[in-house]
């Protein structure tokens, strides 16, 4: 290779769609990632929700080394084993009783888009097909994910988009009953809003919105790639509201950091499908679902799921330090370690200064738009890392304020 790898390399042959940091990480071990200086980190982003057990958890390593040694791709002409357990795992521990795999959340709405339309045209009527979906929501960046999402920056400017979609306010209960009919084939919602800011969505709307989709024969969607796989605190948010949903899609965590996705949903709804509908070649790889399986196995503990809430209020007690000093906060969003901050209103628009003061400071966190900072850890964090991190980023959030 010619050119030295830096991140001005980045800026000549990768397409300008990403505006990355300009250190270069090279290696992870839990919550701590080393760039090529090797300058230590503290990674409170944790791949934007994906690393749920930090980098090179060694029970992955050894998922991956295993099954690297046996088989790696048969394509969906063949099944495999890891994705059986895999998809065994999914049904026994949620109301699931079909899996479908895939590599990303946007494939893995993809398809649960393609299956209502195509359930409610095999089972009621051909122009049974209208979406109703919300504003600031996220599903993925395919021309139809994009389109379902309630964003008009990330669909505008690609021409004409998938008709038949609806956008109203998230938490609005009355906007829904204003436009749902008989024609609706689905009602489309994150649980807790990832992209949108961290808003989560109240029992009475999840539950209004369930006696909604019976009464009108409708199938509620409930996208969990962000808040899934115990980023809440449960395995999928759904269960802590005690609303079944029709169709559910996880990823990002799913795989803990190695790229899988899957949709899940009940016999019924599946019956509708067959070979040759819908299909992925890489989806089910047998690399990926023997690290999911084994990611699935550790997140799904009592253990890891009991202490998010703890690392949560170990987060929320740093910040209110921070805020203590600075006040620069309005209010704390989301649920477990799907954590945002909603910036007051002074700083409106400067998320994405706090966000590249922080990785000045060896500490790398999300934004959730302009106004909310959002933090992802891995779900096994430290309380030493958590600390320190914070600490790391006071003084991130000093220099934004003082400048």
């Amino acid at each position: 290779m010619k050119s030295p790898v830096t991140r001005a390399l980045f800026d000549e042959i990768i397409l300008p769609v990403y505006a990355p940091a300009q250190f270069i990480p090279v290696k992870g071990r839990g919550s701590r990632v080393w760039d090529q200086n090797g300058e230590e980190y503290i990674d409170f982003a944790g791949g934007i929700a994906v690393n749920a057990l930090g980098h090179c958890h060694p029970k992955l390593i050894e998922a991956l080394q295993t099954q690297s040694e046996k088989i790696w791709h048969v394509s969906n002409v063949f099944t495999n084993e890891p994705a059986l357990i895999l998809a065994q795992k999914l049904i026994d521990n949620t109301f699931a009783d079909r899996v479908f795999f895939a590599n990303s959340g946007a494939e893995a709405n993809e398809a649960a888009f393609k299956l209502v339309r195509h359930y409610a045209i095999e089972k009621y009527s051909p122009y049974k097909t209208k979406i109703i979906a919300f504003y600031q929501s996220f599903h993925g960046r395919t021309l139809f994910t994009v389109s379902v999402g309630g964003q008009a920056k990330y669909s505008d400017g690609f021409g004409p988009k998938p008709a038949d979609i609806i956008h109203v306010p998230f938490n609005d209960l009355d906007a829904v009953k204003a436009v749902i009919d008989d024609h609706t084939c689905a009602v489309v919602l994150e649980p807790v809003q990832g992209e949108g800011g961290l808003t989560s969505a109240t029992p009475q709307f999840l539950s209004g919105l369930r006696e909604l989709c019976d009464q009108f024969n409708a199938l509620l969607v409930f996208d969990e790639v962000q808040c899934g796989m115990g980023r809440t605190g449960s395995l999928f948010t759904y269960q802590q509201y005690g609303i079944t949903p029709d169709i559910l899609t996880s990823a990002k965590a799913l795989g803990g950091g190695f790229p899988i996705s899957a949709m899940l949903t009940t016999h019924e709804v599946a019956s509708v499908m067959h070979p040759g509908v819908h299909g992925t070649t890489y989806g089910g790889n047998p690399l990926a679902c023997a690290v999911g399986s084994a990611a699935f196995d550790i997140i799904n503990s009592p253990e890891v799921l009991a202490g998010i809430n703890h690392r949560r209020s170990i987060f929320i007690e740093e910040l209110e330090k921070i805020n203590a000093k600075f006040n620069i906060f309005r209010e704390y969003r989301g649920k477990g370690l799907l954590l945002g901050a909603e910036l007051h209103t002074p700083w409106h628009g400067k998320a994405r200064d706090f966000l590249n003061s922080a990785t000045e400071n060896k500490v790398m966190i999300l934004n959730a738009g302009p106004n909310v900072l959002r933090f992802t850890p891995s779900l096994i964090i430290s309380d030493v890392d958590i600390r320190e991190g914070m600490a790391r980023f006071s003084k991130a959030v000093e220099k934004v304020v003082i400048n």
